[in-house]
């Protein structure tokens, strides 16, 4: 109708795992995440998306300047972990930090990075970005 907008609202039903897990992550706590927010019935429930929080890459870019994962924590790479989670009907979602590091220092942020990382969170297959500026001085 002209002169009127029209809002949608929509609830993001999701798995994060911060609260519970903070840095000790892995490859096979995301993967039996997706696993019972199937086999529990969340999933039919609106359940859309399992969230890896901070602590998931590397300390440090790779010599292009590129996100990696880290390699004990994800050995098989984020990419092989997001086909995993697509193959239960579910999507991946990743976090980052709008400044040089994250919240938990651990890892790069996507200050002067942010193509970099879109472009390796496209080739990953990421469905859902979670950028935040936790502790960003103004």
């Amino acid at each position: 109708m002209p002169g009127f907008i029209l809002l949608y609202t929509f609830f993001l039903f999701s798995w994060n795992s911060w609260n519970h897990f903070s840095c000790q992550i892995n490859e096979t706590l995301i993967k039996e995440t997706a696993d019972a927010m199937v086999s529990t019935g969340l999933a039919k429930l609106g359940y859309q998306y399992a969230n890896i929080d901070d602590c998931w890459a590397e300390h440090d870019r790779d010599s292009q300047g590129y996100l990696v994962a880290n390699g004990r924590a994800f050995p098989s790479g984020i990419k092989a972990l997001a086909d995993y989670v697509h193959n239960k009907g579910l999507k991946l979602g990743i976090y980052s930090d709008a400044r040089y590091r994250t919240c938990s220092s651990e890892m790069p942020g996507s200050l002067g990075y942010e193509k970099k990382n879109a472009e390796t969170f496209a080739a990953w297959g990421i469905d859902y970005l979670s950028m935040t500026t936790a502790t960003m001085e103004i």
